[in-house]
C-alpha cells in the first residue's frame, strides 16, 4: 500500500463523526479527492506596513502551487509582522522582539488547530524569521521557511544607499553636514521596491543562518525579493515539504546542535548581525538542541571573517547573490573543513549532497575574501563577560578599530533621554553612553538602539564614544557598541547598578565588560536598589512577565533552570 501521508489531518477525513468538520473544509474549496491528500499549509507574512512582506502574497500563492501538484492540499493562512525600519525609536519598537513570539504561536496555533500535515512558512523582516522557526520547531511536522528576499539597493548621487544610510543622515544632518533636501533626496531614494533591507543586517543573517541549517532550500536566501528564482523557491518549497511527509524528516532531525553550529560558522563568515545569537538560541530551545551563548565565543575563535558586506563593508546582499550567493560561501567553508558535512536538510539530502554540484564563486569577486588574507582572522560576533554582564553580553567588531575602550559612564534610563544629550552635544569623546532599563522585561521588549548609534556614527562619534545597553542592536549597527547585557537592569542586573562617572572598560580582545567598582560597593548599591514596576497590560505586559533572559534567547516558553 501507499504510505498515508496524513499524519494530522487523518482525524478528520474519513470518519462520519467528523462530517462538520469536513463541511466546514468543504466551504473553502476542499474536495472529496482532497480529503485524501496530506493537508499543507502556508503560513504566510504577507502585509502593507513594511516593504518586506509586501510582495509576499503572491509568493505564497506559488507555494500553495508547488504543493498541491506535488500531490498535496495547500491552505493559505497568515500571520502578522512588524517593521523594525518603521517603528526604530519610537514607543512601537518595544513590540518588535514580542512580535517573534507572537508569529511563531500565531502559526503553532493554525498548524495544530487546523490539524495540519506539514507547511511552508514565508518570511522575509527580521523577526518573521525567527518566528516562522521557532513555529516550525513548536509545530513538530515536516516544514520548510522561506525566506522573502532581500531589497535592491537604492541610489543617490551615483552610490548604492539603504536604510541605514537614512539614519546616519540624520546624525550628519543634525551635526550640520548635509542640507534638508540632501536628507530629503536619500530618505526618498533609499527603498526602492520590496524586500528585506539589504545589507548583511538581520533579516539577509537569519536567512542565510537557516539555510546553513539546512531549514531552507540550497540557494533560497541570497535571492532578490524581486526575481524569478524567489518565486520559483516558494514554488520549490511546496514541493519540498511533500517529500519531506514521504520521506518522515521532522525539523528536529534537521535542527541538531551540529546544524546550529553550521548556521553559526556562515554567520560568522559573513558578519552577520549581533541579534543572529539572541533567534539561535530562541530556535535551539525551541527544538531542543544543546546550545548555549557560549558557543559562539568558541565557534568565533575559529572561523575567520571573510564578507565585505555592510554595515562594515561595501557591498549588499543582492551583490552577493551575483557572485554565487550564501550556497556558494557555503561551499567555500565546506571545501575548507568549516562546515559538518553530514548535516541533513529539508533536499532529504544532506549539506555535503547539496553542495556537491553547487556552483563555486564567481572568479574575481571581491565580496567574500580568501582563508588567506580574511577580513579578520577570527568571527566579528563576540561575547563578553564581567562584572558588568556576569551572564554576557554581545559585541560587533567588524570594522572596529577600537579594541579597548576606558571612559566615563554617561547613565541614561531611557533612549530618549540618550538621544537628546547627544543631540544637544553632551556626550564627549571619551564616554562610555550607557542605556539600561530596556532589556527583554524592562523595555518591555528589548528594543533596538540603531537611532542612538546611527546618531553617534553620523557625528563622528562611532568609534570615540561606547555604547552600552541591555537593549539590542539593530543589524545595521556599527561602531563601538555592546548589547544585550545580562542580567539585566529590571531584574537587578549590575548595569542598573552604574553611577555617573563610573569608570567602565570594553575590551575586545580579552572579550571582557567590567566596572571600577569593587563587589562591597556593587552589593551596597544593590541593597539601596528597587527595581521599577513591571509593565502588567496587554501584549507588552504578558512578555514582560513571561520573557527570559537574553542569555538565552529572551524565549517566552517555560524554562526548567534560573533565566
Amino acid at each position: 500500500m501507499e504510505k498515508d501521508l496524513r499524519i494530522k489531518s487523518q482525524v478528520f477525513s474519513d470518519d462520519t463523526m467528523r462530517a462538520p468538520n469536513r463541511a466546514m473544509l468543504r466551504a473553502v474549496g476542499v474536495t472529496d479527492e482532497d480529503f485524501q491528500k496530506p493537508m499543507i499549509g502556508i503560513a504566510s507574512t504577507w502585509s502593507e506596513v513594511t516593504p518586506c512582506n509586501i510582495h509576499i502574497d503572491d509568493l505564497a500563492v506559488s507555494a500553495k502551487k508547488g504543493a498541491r501538484e506535488a500531490g498535496g492540499t495547500p491552505l493559505i493562512f497568515n500571520t502578522i509582522t512588524v517593521s523594525d525600519g518603521i517603528s526604530m525609536g519610537t514607543q512601537g519598537m518595544r513590540y518588535s522582539l514580542p512580535s517573534r513570539d507572537l508569529i511563531a504561536d500565531s502559526i503553532e496555533t493554525v498548524v495544530g488547530a487546523e490539524n495540519l500535515d506539514g507547511f511552508v512558512a514565508i518570511g522575509a523582516c527580521d523577526k518573521n524569521i525567527p518566528g516562522c522557526m521557532i513555529a516550525i520547531a513548536n509545530a513538530d511536522v515536516p516544514a520548510v521557511f522561506v525566506y522573502g528576499g532581500t531589497i535592491a539597493p537604492g541610489s543617490h548621487n551615483g552610490k548604492d544607499i539603504d536604510i541605514v544610510s537614512v539614519f546616519e543622515g540624520v546624525g550628519k544632518h543634525n551635526n550640520g553636514e548635509i542640507s534638508d533636501e540632501e536628507l530629503k533626496n536619500i530618505e526618498c531614494r533609499a527603498c526602492p521596491g520590496a524586500g528585506a533591507c539589504g545589507g548583511m543586517y538581520t533579516a539577509n543573517t537569519m536567512a542565510s543562518a537557516v539555510e546553513a541549517m539546512g531549514m531552507s532550500l540550497p540557494g533560497s536566501s541570497s535571492h532578490p525579493a524581486e526575481s524569478a528564482e524567489k518565486t520559483e523557491d516558494c514554488a520549490a518549497a511546496g514541493e519540498a515539504v511533500y517529500k519531506l511527509l514521504e520521506k518522515g524528516i521532522y525539523p528536529k532531525d534537521i535542527m541538531t546542535k551540529e546544524a546550529f553550529e553550521n548556521a553559526i560558522t556562515v554567520v560568522m563568515a559573513l558578519g552577520g548581525s549581533t541579534n543572529a545569537i539572541l533567534h539561535l538560541l530562541g530556535m535551539a530551545h525551541a527544538v531542543g538542541a544543546d546550545v548555549t551563548i557560549d558557543d559562539f565565543n568558541r565557534m568565533q575563535e575559529k572561523v575567520p571573517h571573510l564578507a565585505d558586506l555592510k554595515p562594515s563593508g561595501k557591498y549588499v546582499m543582492q551583490d552577493l547573490h551575483r557572485v554565487g550567493g550564501v550556497q556558494a560561501v557555503m561551499k567555500l567553508l565546506y571545501e575548507a573543513g568549516y562546515l559538518h558535512g553530514d548535516c541533513l536538510t529539508v533536499t532529504g539530502k544532506t549539506v555535503a549532497e547539496n553542495l556537491a554540484d553547487a556552483p563555486a564563486l564567481v572568479e574575481g569577486q571581491e565580496i567574500i575574501a580568501s582563508f588567506d588574507d580574511p577580513k579578520r582572522a577570527d568571527g566579528p560576533l563576540i561575547v563578553l563577560k564581567g562584572n558588568l554582564a556576569p551572564r554576557g553580553a554581545v559585541a560587533k567588531v567588524s570594522g572596529v578599530k577600537v579594541k579597548r575602550h576606558t571612559g566615563p559612564a554617561r547613565v541614561f534610563n531611557t533612549e530618549q533621554e540618550a538621544i537628546d544629550a547627544i543631540r544637544q552635544n553632551d556626550v564627549k569623546e571619551g564616554d562610555v553612553v550607557v542605556i539600561r532599563y530596556v532589556g527583554p522585561k524592562g523595555g518591555p521588549g528589548m528594543p533596538e538602539m540603531l537611532s542612538v548609534s546611527s546618531l553617534l556614527v553620523g557625528k563622528g562619534l562611532g568609534e570615540k564614544v561606547a555604547l552600552l545597553t541591555d537593549g539590542r542592536f539593530s543589524g545595521g549597527t556599527h561602531g563601538l557598541v555592546v548589547g544585550h547585557i545580562a542580567p539585566e537592569a529590571q531584574v537587578g542586573g549590575p548595569i542598573a547598578h552604574l553611577q555617573e562617572g563610573d569608570s567602565v572598560t570594553i575590551d575586545s580582545e580579552k572579550k571582557e565588560l567590567s566596572a571600577a567598582i569593587t563587589d562591597d560597593e556593587f552589593a551596597r548599591r544593590q541593597a539601596e536598589w528597587s527595581a521599577p514596576p513591571l509593565y502588567k497590560k496587554g501584549v507588552l505586559g504578558k512578555y514582560a512577565h513571561n520573557v527570559s533572559c537574553s542569555s538565552k534567547g529572551a524565549v517566552t516558553d517555560f524554562l526548567d533552570s534560573k533565566d
